[in-house]
């Protein structure tokens, strides 16, 4: 291609070729922006500019990649969530928006619930730490573990924390085990566990089935292998009051309620919808013991 074509023809190009294989539009300026290494507003300033054949082949292989199912967030390296790049591989799931309203809701519950004190969370199957890094940076009263059972994920996650200075221990363990194990008590349960149907594998997309971990998407055969083994180890971690507080998959979040409830007699249950109206996140807190 030759290089006196400017970063418009070069957005125009990326979109129609997105267009034509029913793929998202936006990804063409997203590669553009981080080839350019510039924000939205200066990436619009610079339409008319020339662009180099080196970064027109990037982008034309890059599509290619992404054409055959390669999500855009592997070829930049990184997802921003909560405003924070993270950084995502094929050994993490990548962090989705529905999952920032989970740490917004338990940041509001816990603050209501524990007030001022130091409140002690733990994240569940961290992966690349989105939730448990963005818990800790957004509440200066929260102290914050994350558990994950892969070593490769928490190779991920120990990265992110470092390069946003985010002060967070990482476990390596299978659920609550070690909290179990060590007999060790908190305030906060928070956990996005895996919960897609395995019967549902031929529904997912090629960017998901072939290039996230099979380990972070599927929860047996009705996805809700996870959220079992949970209430069977929930009652002998959580505080006497405390949160528990879980992202679910579409259709599990009466089920899942259900669970806390038999669980948790004592205390309150909600189920909350995402921004587009699903049912996302289930909610146990108040009261935690049997007695």
């Amino acid at each position: 291609m030759p290089n006196d074509r400017t970063i418009q023809e070069a957005l125009q190009w990326a979109s129609s070729f997105l267009a034509e294989r029913k793929l998202e539009q936006p990804v063409g300026e997203l590669l553009l922006r981080h080839y350019l290494q510039v924000n939205r507003t200066h990436f619009l300033m610079m339409l008319q500019e020339p662009l180099s054949n080196a970064v027109w082949n990037q982008l034309a292989s890059d599509l290619e990649q992404h054409a055959q199912g390669v999500p855009v967030q592997h070829l930049i390296g990184y997802e921003v969530f909560y405003g924070r790049r993270f950084k995502v591989n094929g050994d993490v799931l990548i962090p989705r928006p529905e999952t920032e309203e989970l740490v917004e809701v338990v940041s509001e519950r816990a603050q209501k619930l524990f007030q001022e004190r130091t409140i002690q969370v733990v994240d569940v199957g961290t992966g690349s730490g989105a939730i448990a890094i963005t818990l800790a940076l957004e509440n200066a009263q929260m102290n914050v573990e994350a558990i994950d059972i892969s070593p490769q994920a928490l190779k991920v996650a120990r990265e992110n924390a470092r390069s946003l200075a985010a002060d967070v221990t990482f476990i390596d363990g299978d659920l609550l085990s070690p909290y179990v194990s060590s007999k060790s008590k908190v305030d906060v349960i928070v956990s996005n566990p895996p919960y897609i149907p395995v019967r549902d594998e031929g529904e997912l997309a090629v960017h998901v089935k072939e290039h996230e971990p099979h380990l972070a998407l599927f929860g047996g055969e009705d996805g809700l292998d996870l959220y079992r083994r949970f209430m069977t180890e929930l009652p002998q971690v959580i505080e006497a009051t405390g949160l528990v507080a879980f992202e679910v998959g579409i259709g599990q979040a009466q089920t899942v309620c259900e669970m806390l409830s038999t669980a948790f007699p004592h205390a309150m249950t909600e189920i909350k919808r995402d921004i587009n109206g699903k049912e996302r996140i289930v909610l146990a807190y108040g009261t935690m013991t049997n007695s």
